[in-house]
């Protein structure tokens, strides 16, 4: 690995794109941020995402945080 490669990986921050029911691993890391609190999770403990807006999120809270955040009626 040479100083290049560590800066891609960003403290093994990793880059995933969300599916319906599955994610992919585009740039392999330990972690991904959730998008309400920014909290790392660890992509062995990451059970919410929004595909569509492709979101990762801490718990069920965050995501009907977000949920309600995206479907609020204007």
């Amino acid at each position: 690995m040479n100083a290049h490669d560590k800066s891609l990986n960003n403290g093994d921050l990793a880059v995933v794109h969300y599916g319906d029911g599955e994610m992919t691993v585009v740039r392999p890391g330990r972690y991904v941020l959730c998008a309400v609190s920014g909290r790392k999770i660890p992509l062995e403990n990451l059970r919410y995402w929004n595909a569509t807006v492709q979101e990762a999120y801490a718990g069920p809270e965050e995501a009907q945080a977000r949920w309600k955040q995206l479907n609020a009626a204007t």
